[in-house]
């Protein structure tokens, strides 16, 4: 099979290397790829629908998986299907869940799955009210994409005020901005839940977490996340089929019942609160980073899962994860100043050296290749992942290669699964 992988990430790189292992893969393209994926690499933007059909058209392309959500919500599924194209994503109006935490937040109610109580604005002085009637924190979200930074956790009512005008007033997501949700605070553990879905029935992944702070101890601003970490001793792979029947599988069954119905990657970002479950928010594709260390643990051969996705026939095909029993662990390498302003163009070393170590793999993000060398060319540049016996291992791994990495201006958190680690020594 030919297959195309769309996207420009960590997770477009992981993506490649893990079907790039399938006998049944002939030959890999990935546009418009990075410096990890340069021999596979095509001038295609992601958002450039027409483009990437055309793309498949001439190419011949057997298979499309799509990476980022951006191309998920400009509708990429629904243009393949229309050209007899499996694409391994859900459609644009499944995609919505999470174009618009609006929509999310509307259909999480409409399937009686537990999540935060909320308003949503597009009025500033509406909001204002809202927020002088609620106690602190609070939360304040955009309601369309903002690559994972359009959230904000204001600890006074003046930070809620300033963060709701910041996005209805001064626009700092752009259009992104223009409605808002405040919802209350959840006190707990974050916990990622990744489900391969086929309109109907849900296959539940390791469980995962990611650190979204940009700072040690969970400080700072939210970024794409900083590092991630499978299993999460937060919950034991038994109890993920239940999660998997709270905040899953309900929003499977009113998504079909609307006609949309869902196939491809769900992720349900949740929080582990004294009161139980509650789901934070919906992504519609693999998270980035806990896919990398998702895929280093996935002995099973990714392709005829995603196929089966496509062709609704997880059931009938009898599909289930063989999965390496090891650690893994995840620490993001970002360019210093990140998630706000950040320099790029910055020279690469020792990236062969890290990647040539036992049981570790260097993921390619923000990369660019250039006279046989590699450049940063955004703000989260690398993942190194390592497999381990125990997740202190798989840690003590990780950052041993990550040392091996050299680039100005670079920065990585250095307690990357302390939370876990602490977790199993309390038991």
């Amino acid at each position: 099979m030919r297959i195309l992988v769309i996207g420009s990430g960590g997770r477009e790189h992981a993506l490649a290397w893990k079907l790039n292992q399938s006998p049944l893969a002939e030959e890999i393209f990935v546009a418009p790829g990075n410096g990890g994926t340069q021999e596979h690499n095509v001038p295609v933007s992601d958002k450039d629908i027409d483009g990437l059909v055309k793309f498949v058209q001439e190419k011949k392309i057997d298979f499309v998986v799509p990476g980022p959500e951006l191309p998920l919500t400009l509708g990429i599924t629904d243009a393949m299907e229309a050209i007899g194209i499996p694409c391994f994503g859900p459609s644009k109006a499944c995609a919505k869940l999470e174009g618009s935490k609006a929509f999310s937040k509307e259909v999480m109610v409409a399937a009686g799955i537990p999540t935060a109580a909320y308003g949503t604005f597009q009025d500033m002085e509406k909001a204002f009210a809202f927020i002088d009637k609620h106690e602190a924190p609070l939360v304040i979200k955009a309601d369309g994409l903002a690559a994972g930074k359009g959230v904000i956790i204001a600890q006074s009512v003046q930070e809620a005020k300033d963060a709701a005008k910041s996005m209805l007033g001064d626009k700092k997501f752009g259009d992104a901005g223009n409605t808002i949700i405040i919802e209350e605070f959840l006190a707990g553990e974050e916990l990622s839940l990744l489900c391969f879905c086929d309109g109907e029935n849900a296959l539940a992944l390791p469980s995962a977490q990611d650190h979204k702070a940009i700072g040690e101890g969970d400080v700072g601003a939210n970024t794409g996340g900083m590092g991630a970490y499978s299993p999460a001793p937060l919950a034991q792979d038994e109890e993920l089929e239940k999660l998997a029947d709270i905040t899953v599988r309900p929003l499977l069954k009113e998504m079909a019942q609307r006609g949309t119905p869902f196939k491809g990657i769900l992720y349900a970002g949740l929080m582990m609160t004294a009161k139980g479950v509650k789901v934070l928010e919906y992504n519609v594709r693999f998270g980035d980073p806990e896919c990398q260390p998702l895929l280093m643990r996935m002995k099973s051969d990714i392709l005829p899962v995603m196929q089966a996705c496509v062709e609704g026939k997880l059931k009938e095909k009898n599909i289930a994860l063989e999965l390496y029993p090891q650690s893994a662990l995840g620490v993001v390498f970002a360019a210093k100043g990140y998630p706000e302003s950040y320099p790029k163009g910055m020279e690469i070393t020792g990236i062969a050296t890290a990647d040539a170590l036992d049981d570790v793999k260097v993921f390619h993000a923000g990369t660019k290749a250039e006279n046989g060398k590699i450049f940063s060319n955004g703000g989260r540049i690398l993942c190194v992942v390592a497999l381990g016996e125990s997740l202190q291992e798989a840690k003590n791994k990780a950052y041993e290669a990550i040392g091996k990495i050299k680039m100005e201006n670079s920065y990585y958190r250095r307690d990357i699964g302390d939370k876990g680690i602490k977790r199993l020594q309390n038991k």
